[in-house]
């Protein structure tokens, strides 16, 4: 086991090294103009890989786009340390103490016997560390991103509103209230009202999310595997009429749908 860590040790310290070799002055030209801001987008696209890999079970994949998303991480480092601003040894340290302040239970004989109560805890604890480091405490919604999707952020929105009591007592009752704001949205097409629609469907779809967190399904997740689902049955769509020597534009609405139920049969 302690070899195994010493060559994870190495393997990581060579990254380190690479990424400040492609940085340096004999580097690669576009490594070294890039700055933190330029370098954001690539973050969220190799997450993003990465989620597709796991949502295949494609396990060289994930342990592939594991390894991209770690160099992002070593990049930022790398521009921070260069700035002066801190090191990839500051962001480590920095992890390693949370991971252990958060987890009393596990190194500091505290209990916790339900992933509830590791959850609360784990707030107290990172309110603790804001009030600590005086920082002034906002509301009960400060902590949630704005630049996380908006079906991340509502989850955690409603998520966080609940935990204090703000919530229906069951799952039917959000399905009513589903019911009620797609009502509205009929009334808002009845207006013809474009910023009435878009309100009442983003109610529609909040409301979605709620439901989603009673069934304890997470709505990110489920969304985009439906969105998997529906490229594969297209994909079938397309690929059957090549296969007759037909486009998609050649078919009709009929036909299209005739494959399209074709395509729900297979595994």
């Amino acid at each position: 086991m302690e070899n195994d860590s010493a060559r994870v040790g190495e393997k990581f310290q060579r990254l380190v090294e690479i990424m400040a070799k492609l940085r340096g002055p004999e580097g690669c030209p576009w490594d070294r103009e890039q700055t933190f801001d330029s370098i954001k987008p690539y973050l969220l696209e190799e997450a993003y890989e990465l989620m597709d890999a796991i949502d295949a079970r494609d396990w060289p994949a994930v342990a592939d786009e594991l390894g991209d998303l770690l160099l992002q991480s070593v990049f930022f480092a790398q521009m921070a340390a260069e700035q002066g601003r801190f090191t990839i040894e500051a962001a480590l340290d920095a992890i390693n103490g949370k991971l252990i302040r958060r987890h009393p239970h596990v190194f500091a004989g505290a209990s916790a016997h339900t992933p509830d109560e590791v959850k609360k805890r784990w707030d107290e604890i990172k309110a603790d560390e804001k009030r600590g480091k005086g920082e002034r405490p906002g509301g009960l919604l400060a902590g949630v991103s704005r630049t996380a999707p908006a079906l991340v952020e509502a989850q955690q929105l409603s998520s966080k509103a609940a935990a204090v009591g703000f919530d229906w007592q069951h799952a039917g009752q959000v399905i009513d209230k589903l019911h009620e704001e797609l009502d509205e949205l009929a009334e808002a097409r009845r207006l013809a009202s474009p910023e009435l629609l878009e309100n009442e469907l983003g109610d529609v779809l909040f409301v979605v999310v709620n439901l989603a967190r009673f069934l304890k399904v997470d709505a990110e997740q489920a969304l985009r595997r439906a969105n998997a689902k529906f490229r594969k049955r297209f994909g079938h769509i397309e690929e059957s009429l090549a296969a007759s020597g037909r486009a998609l534009p050649e078919a009709s609405l009929g036909e299209m749908e005739a494959l399209w139920q074709e395509a729900k049969q297979k595994p």
